[in-house]
């Protein structure tokens, strides 16, 4: 299943246009010398036939070498203009393409710290990396090379055009003559280029995306057996690509000929009229070469520019998506007064931010999905400060929902969510963030040592913090007999541990940042017994005076929570504390027996 994207039908898009500009503009001094040199660049390309147009003239046909060294060194020094010339395009162009991509993808990555959790719960790994690499690149690559041709190519078009008219005005409109049908054939190839351009960059992300998958997915794919249906798929994917690169490279390798076969009728016309005249001394033998040099040098920039063309539609394909990215509309952001008082989500005034005591109240909550029914209809529940909640139900019950609206991963879609008193919507979204220690089910532990992993994000930590942490969380023990102790690497998402030492070292990054609040999501659900035991006893430390939501399959877990809470169809059916539910022989009871019995008969079998 990949990321649905957006399809695009627009000619040229103004509005893409402007949003490249905008990245473009620091750059805007190199651009106009770059542009300048290409203008000079032009008139010296334009030059060299009006050099060979005397040389013959003045020289070849009249057999003397009058002013012939002067001849040389003005020659002699137009190449060493142009040579200097091509060097600084050379040099300002790489600026552009290396620099504009560097903003870019700083941009972006800035607009995914912004976006909330809702944008990465459909939003495909593949399609951002795709975004961040081949398009973005692209991108910079049209914004310097191809302008680089783009402009050459107007500026040499209109230099000759202006030398043909005032050389000879017959011999430049035999050589202007297929112009118009230049424009024509340009309109009708360029809505079928950009077509096939938008469909490859669409199958390009979905192959990013499939790599992704395959990749991070690999063990599961194993053991399902399924890589004949995984390779079946992914040759679909590519082969969709493949048919639309074809047609695309089909339709360029046509317009491009036709360029060229409209330029052969201009130099044929030259021919037959400069021949016809030259015989008969109308026109001299020097220009007849210069007109025979402008009508196939003229279509070398129109070639040029009707590949720069292709390569426009190409880039803005990428451009679209790069775009679209940029201008995604985050769901949960800060309103403009909480932004006007405490700062916005990457640059917040910490010393504005009010102190998070955990008291925290649903008001008459619905909550449903952009599509969909509601999950949760006129919900409250207030959860005193230091609380400690378990979540109990059945999955899809909307356990998970009730916690990720209390930490504001979603705002309800009706009603209010207030903390300590306050509608949580005029608080800072980095602060109540900053206050949230998440441990999930399935830990995320980044390539590094287990000490870099504990202290991630925390520049100003000290070894002391981090063993601290370690052992309130009972993770020292294990730690000190890794290897190197805390300069263990844990590898690619924590590969060379097992998962309870994951969850021990994610717990231990937790308790690191010293939240007001906690969320355990099924957090030892994975677990085996005794690290189970383990993280029991850090929870019974670690949770003391905190707030927090325990989500639990294993009802062992919570026992001693302070308010346990059955959630059925996005309603509570029953609260109280682990006895006071027993003691009511409801539904609680029954999950609770039923489950110590599958664990006696599990332990019966294993004495066996």
């Amino acid at each position: 299943m990949y990321f649905e994207e957006t399809e695009y039908g627009k000619r040229f898009d103004i509005n893409v246009v402007k949003k490249l500009a905008a990245f473009a503009k620091p750059y805007k001094k190199t651009i106009i010398t770059l542009m300048v040199q290409m203008l000079f660049l032009a008139l010296v390309d334009a030059l060299f036939p009006k050099l060979s147009q005397y040389a013959i003239d003045h020289f070849a046909v009249k057999k003397s070498l009058d002013g012939f060294w002067v001849f040389c060194l003005v020659a002699v020094g137009l190449v060493v203009i142009q040579a200097s010339n091509v060097w600084l395009m050379i040099r300002n162009a790489g600026t552009i393409e290396y620099g504009i991509p560097y903003d870019m993808r700083k941009g972006v990555f800035k607009k995914l710290q912004e976006l909330s959790i809702s944008f990465y719960d459909r939003t495909s790994v593949g399609w951002l990396v795709s975004r961040m690499t081949s398009d973005i690149n692209r991108i910079g690559i049209t914004l310097s090379w191809h302008v680089v041709d783009f402009f050459w190519s107007i500026f040499l078009v209109i230099i000759m055009t202006v030398f043909m008219l005032v050389t000879d005005a017959g011999y430049a409109l035999m050589v202007l003559c297929v112009v118009p049908a230049l424009v024509i054939i340009s309109m009708i190839f360029q809505k079928k280029i950009l077509f096939n351009y938008r469909k490859v960059r669409k199958y390009n992300s979905q192959i990013t995306a499939a790599f992704n998958e395959g990749i991070t997915g690999a063990k599961t794919i194993k053991t399902l057996g399924i890589e004949d249906d995984m390779l079946a798929e992914f040759e679909k994917t590519t082969r969709q690509m493949r048919d639309f690169s074809v047609r695309a490279a089909t339709v360029s390798s046509i317009y491009t000929p036709l360029i060229i076969l409209l330029g052969s009728i201009a130099t044929g016309l030259v021919l037959w009229k400069g021949g016809f005249e030259v015989s008969r001394n109308i026109t001299s033998y020097g220009t007849l070469v210069l007109f025979i040099s402008y009508a196939v040098q003229f279509f070398e920039p129109v070639k040029s520019f009707a590949r720069v063309f292709t390569e426009l539609q190409y880039t803005q394909a990428a451009a679209e998506r790069v775009v679209t990215l940029l201008e995604t509309e985050n769901e949960i952001a800060d309103s403009r007064e909480v932004i006007t008082r405490y700062g916005n989500m990457l640059d917040s005034d910490k010393s504005e931010w009010p102190k998070f005591h955990g008291h925290i109240v649903f008001k008459n909550v619905t909550f449903r999905y952009k599509e969909g029914e509601n999950i949760l209809e006129n919900f409250n529940l207030e959860v005193r400060p230091g609380e400690k909640i378990a979540l109990v139900g059945e999955t899809g019950s909307g356990k998970t929902t009730i916690v990720n609206l209390a930490c504001r991963f979603y705002e309800p879609t009706e009603g209010s969510i207030l903390i300590d008193g306050v509608d949580y919507r005029e608080r800072p979204l980095l602060w109540l963030y900053s206050n949230i220690g998440y441990v999930l089910q399935e830990p995320y532990l980044f390539s590094g040592t287990v000490k870099e992993n504990i202290a991630y994000g925390r520049k100003e930590t000290t070894m002391e913090d981090i063993v601290r942490a370690a052992k309130t969380v009972n993770a020292h023990d294990f730690i000190m007999r890794l290897e190197k102790g805390y300069d263990t690497q844990v590898g690619e998402r924590g590969s060379r541990l097992s998962t309870g030492q994951k969850q021990l070292i994610s717990f231990a990054r937790a308790i690191l940042s010293d939240p007001g609040m906690f969320v355990l999501d099924e957090a030892t659900s994975s677990v085996d017994t005794e690290t189970e035991h383990l993280i029991q006893d850090a929870l019974n430390r670690a949770l003391e005076g905190r707030t927090s939501f325990i989500i639990a399959h294993r009802l062992s877990t919570i026992r001693s929570a302070d308010r346990i809470l059955v959630i059925d169809k996005g309603r509570i059916i029953e609260e109280g504390t682990h006895r006071e539910l027993l003691k009511k022989k409801g539904y609680y009871y029954r999950l609770y027996t039923n489950q110590l019995m599958e664990e006696q008969k599990k332990e019966a079998f294993v004495k066996a």
